[in-house]
C-alpha cells in the first residue's frame, strides 16, 4: 500500500510564517479590535542644531494642538510620553523659515492616527545673535525736603550685557528704571527698583530689579560771621590780643542756620603764642564746630588771618 505524505509539498519555514500570521492576528486584534480612543494634546516644538552664532529674534507658539486617535493602551502609554516635534535648523541662516507641521513631522508611535493639529505652519526668524552692553537711567520725580539736595543715585548694577538678536540690541537705547519717588525724602536711602523695559527687551531679561543708592546731602549757604573771639592757648604770660575778634566767611548747611540763634556759636578762633616775650603777629586758626546730623562747615576765609600778641608785665608786689 502507498503511503500518502500530507506534508510533503509543504515549505520547510511553514511553522515560522504560521506563528507570523498568529502575532499579526493578535497584533491585529489589539490595535484594531481594541476600543478606540480620541484625545487633544500639546506638542512642544524642539529647537535642535541652532549655530551658536544665530538666534530666533521672533516670538512663535512653542506647542502644537494635536487630535489624535488610537487604541486605547496606545493611548495612555502615549500621555506618559515626552513627545515633541523636532525642528533641526542646523542649516539655518538669517532670514525667514517657515517650519511645516503634518502627521509626519510628530514621531507618533505605530497605531496612532493624526486627525487635527494647528497650527500646520510656524515662521521663524533666525537673526546674528550678538551682545551688548546696555547703561541704566534712573528715572525720578518729587522734590526732596527743604534744605537737602540729590547728590547722586549709584545703580547696581549700572548697566547690564545682554545677549539677543541684532535687530533688537543694534538700537542706540538706554534702559531706564521706574519712577523713583523723592518727594519730602530727607536722609539717604537704598531702594530695590524695577527696569521699565520695551515689549522687545522684557521678552529677553524678564522681570528685572536692580539697586538704587539715593544719597542726599544738605544745601549749604555762604554767609559772612563777625564777632567770633579768639582764645589764647598755650601762654606761659599774660598776653593782650589785637584785634581780640575775627570775621569768618563760611559754607553752612542751610538746616545748620536755621537751628542756630548765633552763628558766631559754630566757630572756634585761637592763637598758640609760645614763649612769646616781645610783641609779634601770630595766624589766627578756625575751625567749625561739629553738629551731630549735619554737613561739616567749610570754612572761606578769616579776616584778619594774623593779630598782634603783646606780653603783658607782671604787675610789682607792694613794699
Amino acid at each position: 500500500m502507498k503511503k500518502i505524505h500530507l506534508f510533503k509539498n509543504k515549505p520547510k519555514n511553514w511553522i515560522l510564517k504560521a506563528i507570523s500570521l498568529v502575532l499579526a492576528v493578535m497584533l491585529w486584534y489589539f490595535v484594531v479590535g481594541e476600543d478606540q480612543v480620541d484625545i487633544n494634546i500639546q506638542v512642544p516644538i524642539e529647537i535642535l542644531n541652532l549655530p551658536s552664532d544665530l538666534t530666533i529674534a521672533n516670538q512663535y507658539k512653542k506647542d502644537i494642538e494635536v487630535s489624535v486617535r488610537g487604541p486605547r493602551s496606545i493611548i495612555q502609554e502615549l500621555k506618559k510620553r515626552n513627545i515633541s516635534r523636532p525642528v533641526d535648523l542646523s542649516n539655518a541662516r538669517p532670514g525667514t523659515v517657515v517650519v511645516k507641521n503634518d502627521e509626519n513631522s510628530i514621531p507618533f508611535p505605530r497605531g496612532i492616527t493624526v486627525q487635527r493639529l494647528q497650527p500646520t505652519n510656524i515662521t521663524l526668524l533666525i537673526d546674528q545673535l550678538i551682545q551688548k552692553d546696555f547703561y541704566i537711567n534712573p528715572v525720578t520725580e518729587g522734590t526732596v525736603a527743604p534744605g537737602y539736595e540729590l547728590q547722586k543715585i549709584y545703580l547696581d548694577p549700572e548697566k547690564l550685557v545682554i545677549s539677543g538678536p541684532k535687530a533688537i540690541l543694534g538700537r542706540d537705547i538706554t534702559l531706564k528704571t521706574y519712577v523713583i519717588n523723592l518727594d519730602n525724602l530727607d536722609h539717604s536711602t537704598t531702594l530695590q527698583v524695577h527696569l521699565d523695559l520695551e515689549p522687545d527687551f522684557f521678552d529677553l531679561l524678564g522681570e528685572t530689579v536692580v539697586t538704587a543708592k539715593i544719597v542726599l546731602r544738605e544745601t549749604t549757604e555762604k554767609r559772612t560771621v563777625k564777632n567770633i573771639p579768639i582764645n589764647v592757648k598755650e601762654s606761659t604770660i599774660p598776653v593782650t590780643v589785637e584785634p581780640d575778634r575775627i570775621t569768618v566767611t563760611a559754607e553752612i548747611t542751610s538746616n545748620l542756620i536755621n537751628d542756630t540763634p548765633e552763628l558766631s556759636m559754630l566757630f572756634r578762633a585761637f592763637i598758640a603764642p609760645k614763649d612769646i616775650k616781645i610783641p609779634q603777629t601770630v595766624n589766627v586758626q578756625v575751625s567749625g564746630v561739629s553738629v551731630p546730623g549735619h554737613e561739616p562747615i567749610k570754612i572761606l576765609s578769616i579776616v584778619p588771618q594774623k593779630v598782634l600778641v603783646t606780653p603783658v608785665d607782671s604787675p610789682k608786689k607792694p613794699d
